[in-house]
């Protein structure tokens, strides 16, 4: 222990080096050492190196930014009270994520954010930086150069900020909302959509949220995202109605009725839920909950066969309230079908 130590205490010296090509070696060596062995990020940490790797991240070298953001990364794994108590780093990642010298610097950045979130403590501080949350949900935003692999941490990190409640108004503010659902309409990946509907799930549960849902007929892909013909994986259907069991609890009678006539499909697809929800019990709690909400069921035993009775005897003048809708089912299914990878 002692031997890594003294190495640890090396390569920091060398971070304050005036050459360039040591402290670019330092770096890169703090970056394997941190990821390969994990008792020296302790020792590295304690060596006082995370000022001196935060610098980086405001390096113009892609391979200097990569290096540093990495090590913060896989130090944040086992020491995140170091980083949190480094005067800057908020700062100091911040700026890599709006300013990130390689798709590869950008999602280690997005992933130390969601490293540092599973600290509950910290997740109305890094809230308050408005400037990371508008950074993340333009990650989300459609781009040539978007990596998929950076959204899902952008996604992931979203969604630990978004577990405090007071930051759901400030990332509405933002326009997680619009960006969002294009990401789930304009992507189609299952594991990209079962992200997108968790952090939807979060962000729902506010009372900004249903009017920010309204402008881009969120209801309307929720409610799709739940008709049994769009093939959608059982975690994004319960989290499909656990967003909307938020937006009914938090907008009131008026978003019962909106959900209610926005398709009696929708019923079927809660009720698979409450009946075969795969994914955590809680899911099938809140599909319950939410049927119950909706006048639809009365107990966990409800006949789902009295559903789907329900559903075709509504069938037809479903189908021409939902001509009007902005995404209706047919749409939805079509764009599944062409989307898919």
């Amino acid at each position: 222990m002692e031997e890594k130590r003294v190495r640890a205490k090396k390569l920091v010296s060398k971070l304050g080096s005036v050459s360039e090509s040591m402290r670019s070696e330092a770096i890169c060596e703090l970056r394997m050492i941190s990821k390969q062995d994990p008792e020296s990020r302790a020792l590295i940490a304690d060596a006082g190196a995370i000022p001196y790797i935060s610098e980086f991240l405001y390096s113009p070298s892609s391979l200097c930014q990569e290096n540093a953001a990495a090590a913060l990364l896989n130090l944040s794994i086992s020491d995140r009270e170091s980083l949190m108590s480094t005067r800057g780093i908020l700062d100091a990642l911040s700026h890599a994520l709006r300013n990130p010298t390689s798709p590869s610097a950008a999602q280690s950045v997005a992933a130390t954010i969601y490293s540092l979130l599973l600290v509950e403590n910290y997740r109305s501080i890094i809230g308050s930086k408005r400037d990371i949350l508008y950074a993340l949900v333009d990650i989300l935003r459609p781009s040539p150069n978007s990596v998929s692999r950076t959204v899902k941490d952008a996604l992931k990190a979203l969604f630990g900020i978004c577990l405090y409640p007071l930051n759901r108004a400030s990332v509405i503010e933002l326009g997680c909302v619009p960006a969002l659902f294009s990401l789930i309409l304009k992507d189609g990946r299952v594991g990209l959509v079962e992200d997108a509907t968790a952090v939807i799930a979060q962000v729902a549960g506010c009372e900004e949220a249903p009017d920010a849902f309204g402008k881009v007929s969120g209801i309307e892909v929720l409610i799709d995202l739940l008709d049994m013909s769009t093939g959608s994986s059982p975690r994004t259907k319960e989290n499909s109605v656990s967003a909307l069991l938020n937006l009914a609890q938090c907008g009131g009678e008026k978003v019962v009725e909106h959900i209610k006539e926005s398709g009696f499909w929708l019923f079927e697809g809660i009720q698979d839920v409450a009946q075969n929800g795969q994914t955590s019990s809680k899911g099938k709690s809140k599909a319950m909950a939410l049927l119950k909400l909706l006048g639809a069921a009365s107990s966990a035993d409800k006949d789902a066969t009295m559903i789907m009775k329900h559903h075709h005897q509504h069938h037809d003048h479903n189908n021409n309230n939902n001509n009007n809708s902005r995404w209706s089912r047919d749409s939805w299914t079509d764009y599944c079908s062409s989307s898919s990878s």
